[in-house]
């Protein structure tokens, strides 16, 4: 058995070919989709954040406005950028949203991604320590909202407060305990992974990752997963962590759906995000449900994780994009034992 969700980039163009135009467009239809997925009986929407970008990017206003709308499906982001994060005000936000789904969020956090414009997180007011880089300044933020997602007090009360205070030092509200549980770190490289579960944080593996040993994708991936698995057991967590990874998978099961993906390239690109930085970029699954199965049980990093992410095409359109998710759970994941 395998949870089962979508990953939405959330990307909008006025183009008359897309079917979503706006930034209103791409948040209604987010949630729209986060419905049709519970209803079909899918596990989880996820949204990425890119910032100066016609993408998602502000996540707590989508996710307690989903959370409203669902009942069931779990709601989180692949991923947060913490170079952008003010954690405490992070903490509050992701505290609000949390207790509005009723304890289902899954957030997502990283270093981030290249950006569309140069050093964007020093608009946000955010600058690396002398000495340090703007990587660190992300992990750094990440485990200050950890901290803070314990709930435990550390401001001093005002003895003059405006209203009643509880005994002691003070922690941000609303706290929804179990969120810090519930936190992922979108994992780059092996290093990374094995510092998230030093931390507590499950794991996200994206459909690229920075280039270590030349082997395909899925091969990295399933290392870097039974490495973040020992290095998890080595800290001695009480709890199982969980690990997801992302894949492009579309079932060719009509017309449409060949029209589309028929053409796609079935193989892994190597290429740089990043200046001397090598990644290798995972290949889109696009075929007859029968053949997609057997691909799909070759992929050694699937195999390892309990959570799969499927990558939708969200420009065309919610009803679309709900027959992906639907065609996957239906022809391909009971074959498979995911269901």
């Amino acid at each position: 058995m395998k949870k089962i969700g979508f990953l939405s980039f959330g990307h909008w163009s006025p183009s008359p070919q897309s079917g979503t135009r706006s930034g209103a467009d791409a948040l209604l239809q987010s949630m729209a989709l986060a419905v049709a997925a519970e209803e079909l009986g899918a596990d989880g929407a996820y949204f990425r954040v890119h910032h100066f970008a016609r993408q998602l990017a502000s996540p707590f206003p989508l996710l307690a406005a989903a959370g409203a709308k669902t009942r069931r499906i779990e709601l989180g982001t692949a991923v947060i950028d913490m170079r952008y994060e003010n954690p405490l005000y992070m903490a509050e936000d992701a505290g609000a949203a949390d207790l509005i789904a009723g304890g289902r969020l899954q957030l997502g956090i990283s270093r981030g991604s290249p950006e569309q414009v140069i050093d964007g997180w020093r608009y946000f007011g955010y600058v690396p320590e002398e000495g340090k880089s703007d990587a660190d300044m992300a992990r750094r933020h990440s485990e200050i909202f950890l901290d803070l997602l314990r709930g435990e007090g550390f401001a001093q009360p005002n003895p003059r407060a405006m209203f009643p205070n509880p005994p002691g030092l003070l922690r941000l509200e609303p706290f929804s305990a179990g969120l810090r549980e519930r936190i992922w770190w979108g994992a780059a490289t092996d290093a990374t992974a094995i510092w998230a579960a030093k931390l507590g944080m499950n794991l996200q593996s994206s459909t690229l990752k920075f280039d270590e040993t030349g082997e395909p994708l899925h091969v990295q991936q399933a290392k870097q997963i039974r490495a973040y698995r020992a290095a998890w057991k080595e800290a001695g967590h009480a709890r199982e962590p969980r690990v997801s990874v992302s894949r492009s998978i579309f079932a060719l099961v009509n017309d449409m759906d060949r029209a589309y993906f028929g053409g796609s390239e079935g193989e892994d690109h190597f290429g740089y995000i990043e200046p001397e930085k090598r990644a290798v970029f995972g290949r889109t699954y696009a075929a007859e449900p029968d053949r997609l199965v057997e691909q799909l049980r070759e992929d050694e990093a699937i195999a390892e994780a309990d959570t799969l992410l499927l990558t939708v095409p969200n420009q065309l359109g919610v009803d679309y994009n709900a027959h992906v998710i639907e065609s996957i759970l239906k022809h391909v994941a009971p074959a498979l034992g995911w269901r």
